[in-house]
């Protein structure tokens, strides 16, 4: 995701499937049923019965210590290497936040989805949109609907805020989300200054290059689906953010919804407690040269059980021109692969397209 202004394409009504759980339907409706190719392959915990279960892909992305970062531990900025080069995801645990910011975050995240549907219906996501609530990245009236609902924030710099948009209920809604976004927003900014060492720049190449960092916050609710073979929670894509952070609610935990693809085999991600998953936007791709990746990911569900998450991305300022960081360039081994541009016209391309695996990213990429 990359948060920006509304493109106002009229897409009709959009089922809310929170709602559609709780009128327990005889049948999925047909507009978010995937066809039969892009439907999930499901891990043994969201269905021990599913036939696809394949425990070679019961892998899991690499976890990192920040302690040990902190620290200068060479072994441990040895596996963020691998974690960013071979997988693009990773886990982080032994964090700086305390326990504390991060349940408040996930108790009023689930008070405002526990609200009736006509109290969130007051902070709509208009198509087209990124802010408020609802789904996002819809555009037809015949584009299947990601099994999910999201509620989501622009929070700096403050003129990406949509004040109407930034609920009363619960009534600490609003200091809990400022108190997180700037623990989140430190953590980024550590998180990046380790990934220059781990390049050999400057650790702080980054944030003078970023200017005041954008940064958005988007809470997803997954209720429990019927059919969680058939549907999915949320579409396969990259993010266009720098780096994106992502927090499961506790009760997640026994839940895995997340899955990345790598050697074009989906992949669970089975969350740790008290840890947050990192990954790669596709922003680090273009400015690392493509020695980071981003990952294409998607949701998926669960037949009994709801899932919530709670998602920062992190990235340049809109008025940034970015491009391949020039040490990491060489022109006989490793030629520039993508164009120079400006962030803000790369985010507004971002949000004006479907979410469809990488191909937002072909906006940068220099055709041979």
């Amino acid at each position: 995701m990359a948060p920006i202004q509304s493109c106002g394409i009229k897409v009709g009504h959009i089922d809310d499937v929170q709602e559609l759980k709780r009128a327990k339907p005889s049948e999925i409706p047909d507009r978010f049923i995937r066809d039969t190719k892009e439907r999930p392959t499901l891990d043994k915990s969201i269905n021990p019965s599913s036939h696809d279960y394949n425990p070679a892909t019961n892998l899991n992305i690499p976890v990192i210590d920040l302690s040990q970062l902190a620290d200068g531990s060479k072994d441990e900025f040895l596996n963020l290497i691998t974690a960013c080069q071979e997988w693009g995801f990773f886990q982080v645990h032994n964090i700086s936040l305390s326990l504390k910011v991060l349940e408040r975050a996930e108790k009023v995240a689930m008070e405002f989805f526990m609200m009736p549907l006509e109290e969130k219906q007051k902070y709509p996501m208009m198509p087209g949109t990124v802010q408020g609530y609802g789904q996002a990245f819809v555009f037809s009236e015949d584009q299947k609907l990601d099994w999910c609902n999201m509620f989501a924030l622009g929070v700096e710099p403050h003129f990406l805020r949509n004040p109407i948009l930034w609920p009363s209920k619960p009534s600490d809604f609003s200091e809990t989300v400022e108190v997180y976004s700037r623990e989140i927003r430190k953590l980024c900014k550590n998180l990046l200054k380790y990934i220059a060492t781990t390049l050999s720049l400057n650790d702080d190449v980054f944030e003078e290059m970023f200017g005041v960092a954008v940064q958005a916050v988007r809470m997803n609710y997954y209720p429990a689906c019927p059919r969680p073979d058939l549907v999915l929670g949320l579409s396969p894509h990259s993010d266009g953010s720098a780096l994106t952070v992502l927090q499961q609610g506790k009760g997640s935990c026994n839940s895995v919804g997340l899955q990345i693809l790598k050697d074009d085999v989906w992949i669970p991600v089975h969350p740790i407690p008290n840890a947050l998953v990192i990954n790669i936007g596709d922003t680090i791709e273009v400015l690392t040269n493509g020695r980071y990746k981003s990952v294409e990911h998607r949701a998926v569900t669960h037949k009994e059980k709801d899932r919530l998450s709670i998602v920062t991305f992190y990235a340049p300022s809109y008025e940034i021109e970015l491009g391949p960081i020039a040490e990491l360039v060489d022109n006989h081994n490793n030629p520039c692969k993508y164009r120079r541009y400006n962030h803000g016209e790369y985010s507004k391309h971002y949000v004006t397209n479907k979410l469809q695996g990488k191909k937002t990213l072909e906006f940068a990429k220099i055709i041979n």
